[in-house]
Parts: structure tokens; C-alpha cells; sequence
């Protein structure tokens, strides 16, 4: 999966598990748990809807990486494009 197409698949990701999240107004760089006030409930939600839906495992100690857009995006493309 390349960049663009894991970026989208992040976006789709967030607008599910936070309905009526504005996701077309985050920056790839805004910390979307911030933004979005996500509690730790709702980000665990994010990662493993993330994660069945890309087919990646996403260990605790990535948590860091999956805050922005762009991080996740990046994430996500470096391991599907490593398979």
C-alpha cells in the first residue's frame, strides 16, 4: 500500500470510529487525538479498526507513531511496502 492509499484508509478509519469527526479539517501534522479529544477508549478503537483493516498488527509500543495523519500514513505504508 503506498502513502496515499494508507492516508485515505487512516481518514476512513477515524471517521468511523469518531462520528462526526471532521477529519477533512485535520492538518497531516495536528495530533488527532487532541483535535478530535479522543480518550484512550476511542484511540484503542482507532488502532484496532486500523489494524484488521490494513491487516497489520499494531504492538503498544508503535502507539507513538499513530497520532497524526501523516504518521500513521508513513506507518502503515513502510510495513505493508516491506510485505
Amino acid at each position: 500500500m503506498n502513502r496515499d492509499d494508507a492516508l485515505v484508509l487512516v481518514e476512513h478509519v477515524l471517521a468511523d470510529v469518531v462520528p462526526g469527526a471532521d477529519v477533512a479539517a485535520l492538518s497531516p501534522d495536528d495530533n488527532f487525538r487532541v483535535e478530535l479529544e479522543m480518550d484512550s477508549l476511542d484511540f484503542l478503537n482507532f488502532v484496532e479498526a486500523l489494524s484488521e483493516r490494513s491487516g497489520l498488527p499494531l504492538p503498544e509500543t508503535d502507539y507513538s507513531s499513530l497520532n497524526t495523519l501523516a504518521g500513521c500514513a508513513n506507518y502503515i505504508a513502510s510495513r505493508t511496502s516491506a510485505r
